[in-house]
C-alpha cells in the first residue's frame, strides 16, 4: 500500500501535528507501507528556516524509512492572521502541485492547517484517488475561539461551506477526540465514516527518569517545586493569566517554567518584566531531543487554554508526554480533557482562567504528598492506555479498511474488533 500524507508540520519541528504524523508514519513503514510525506521546510514557530535547510522549490530526504518531500512556502512567524494565511495557502498550493506527480493508493491530509485539507481534497479529485481527512482541530471554529475572525463574517461563512464540502468528499474522517466526532455528526455527516484516534505517547521515549541535576544547576532551581508549561505560547494558551496569578503566590519554594515560543512570547516577556516576577523562568524553544530533560525537572505539568466552549472539545497532546514521565497534570481545560484527567486520577483540574482555583490547586499539589503520589500512579495508568504504537496501528487498519474487511456488517464492526485485538496484545 502507498500512502501520500500532507502536513505542513514535520520533524525536526516539535509541535503536536509534527510528532503525531511522524510517529504514525514511522509505524506504518515498519508494517510494510510506502509512505510519502509532503511538508514545508521546518520553521515553526519562529518563522525562521532551521539550520541545515533552505527554502528551495523542492527538497527530498528519507527519515526512518519515510519519503519526505519538502516544498517551498511563504515563511511567516506564528503570528499575524494575514501572513499566516499566505503561509498556509502557499504550502497547500505547492503540496497540491507536487502531489499530482506522486503515485499513491490513498491521500491523507491533516489539519489544524485548514488549507492542507483543501489540497488533499483537490488532489483526490484530480488523481481519482480516495482521501482521508484527519481533523486535529475544528476549523473554522478554532479561529473564532481565539478572536482571529468573527463568526458573522463572510470569510467565516465561506470557510464553513468549504469545511462541509471536505467532510462529505472524504472517504473517511479521523478525529482526535470523541467530541469532535459528535460535533461533525451533528452537522449531518455519517457517523460510520468518522473514527476517533486520540493522541498518545511513545512509551520508549517518554518514561520516568531522575531530575536532571545539571539542568537544575544551570537554571538555579535546586530545591524548588517546579510547575512547567512546555509548548506553544499562542493566543489560545492564556499564559498571561499564569503570569498574573504567579504574582500572587507567596510560597518561595514554588517556581514556574514556561518553555517555548509563539505569537505571544514577546508580550509575555514584557509582562514578566512589568510585574517584576522572580518566580517564573521563561525559556526558548528547544529541540525535541531535549524535551525529556526539561520534563524531568518538573514536579507538575501545566496544561492551560483560554476559557472557551471550543476548547472543551480538544485534548492537548502534552498531557500524554508528561503523564508518561509521571508528572501530575495541573489542567486548565474543560470538557473531554478534564474527563480523562479525572478518570485516571492523573492530576487536578481548575476552571480555565480562574485565579483562585488555580492557586488553590497549586497549594494542594505542594502540600498533600499522599494525593500527589496517587496522581503519579494515575499518570502511569493513563500513559499505558494511550500508547502511540497501538494508536498508529489502529489508524493504519482504518486506512486499509478495504483490505481488512471480511464478513463484517459494517466498518464499525471491523474497527471494534481491531481495537480489541490490539488492546489484548
Amino acid at each position: 500500500m502507498k500512502i501520500l500524507f500532507l502536513t505542513d508540520n514535520f520533524p525536526p519541528e516539535v509541535n503536536a501535528p509534527a510528532t503525531r504524523t511522524f510517529e504514525h508514519c514511522k509505524e506504518w513503514v515498519k508494517k510494510g507501507v510506502e509512505v510519502t510525506v509532503i511538508t514545508c521546510n521546518p520553521n515553526f514557530p519562529q518563522g525562521r528556516i532551521y539550520d541545515g535547510y533552505k527554502n528551495k522549490f523542492i527538497q527530498r530526504e528519507e527519515v526512518e524509512g519515510i519519503k519526505v518531500i519538502r516544498v517551498w512556502s511563504y515563511i511567516s512567524a506564528n503570528k499575524g492572521f494575514l501572513k499566516r494565511s499566505i503561509d498556509f495557502v502557499s504550502y497547500a498550493f505547492m503540496a497540491f502541485c507536487v502531489g499530482l506527480f506522486i503515485k499513491t493508493d490513498l491521500i491523507v491530509a491533516t489539519s489544524p492547517q485548514f488549507f492542507t485539507a483543501i489540497a488533499g481534497r483537490w488532489l483526490s479529485f484530480f488523481k481519482h484517488t480516495p482521501w482521508v481527512m484527519e481533523v486535529r482541530d475544528l476549523w473554522p471554529e478554532s479561529i473564532k475561539a481565539v478572536g482571529a475572525m468573527s463568526g458573522d463574517s463572510f470569510g467565516y461563512r465561506m470557510l464553513e461551506k468549504m469545511e462541509m464540502s471536505m467532510y462529505r468528499s472524504a472517504r473517511q474522517i479521523v478525529v482526535v477526540t470523541d467530541t469532535f466526532k459528535k460535533i461533525i455528526v451533528e452537522k449531518g455527516i455519517d457517523a460510520k465514516k468518522i473514527f476517533v484516534i486520540k493522541n498518545g505517547v511513545r512509551l520508549d521515549k517518554f518514561k520516568p527518569i531522575e531530575k536532571d541535576k545539571t539542568l537544575l544547576k544551570e537554571l538555579n532551581l535546586h530545591g524548588k517545586f517546579i510547575i512547567g508549561y512546555i509548548g506553544t505560547h499562542g493566543m489560545a494558551h492564556a499564559l498571561d493569566f499564569v503570569l498574573q496569578s504567579a504574582q500572587k503566590i507567596k510560597n518561595k519554594s514554588i517556581h514556574f517554567i514556561l518553555l517555548g515560543d509563539g505569537a505571544e512570547k514577546k508580550k509575555l516577556l514584557l509582562l514578566k518584566d512589568e510585574l517584576m516576577l522572580t518566580n517564573i523562568t521563561m525559556l526558548p524553544f528547544v529541540a525535541k531531543s531535549e524535551i525529556t530533560r526539561y520534563i524531568s525537572i518538573l514536579d507538575v505539568a501545566l496544561v492551560n487554554l483560554k476559557k472557551s466552549d471550543t476548547f472543551k472539545t480538544v485534548i492537548p497532546s502534552k498531557i500524554f508526554e508528561n503523564a508518561a514521565m509521571k508528572k501530575p497534570i495541573l489542567l486548565g481545560v474543560e470538557g473531554e480533557s478534564k474527563g480523562i484527567i479525572e478518570k485516571y486520577n492523573a492530576g487536578i483540574c481548575f476552571e480555565p482562567e480562574n485565579e483562585l482555583e488555580f492557586i488553590e490547586s497549586i497549594d494542594t499539589l505542594f502540600e498533600n504528598t499522599l494525593l500527589y503520589s496517587s496522581y503519579m500512579k494515575g499518570c502511569q495508568n493513563l500513559a499505558m492506555d494511550f500508547n502511540r504504537d497501538n494508536l498508529a496501528e489502529q489508524m493504519l487498519h482504518i486506512l486499509k479498511y478495504e483490505e481488512v474487511k471480511s464478513n463484517s456488517d459494517s466498518i464499525d464492526d471491523t474497527f471494534s474488533s481491531i481495537k480489541l485485538k490490539i488492546k489484548s496484545k
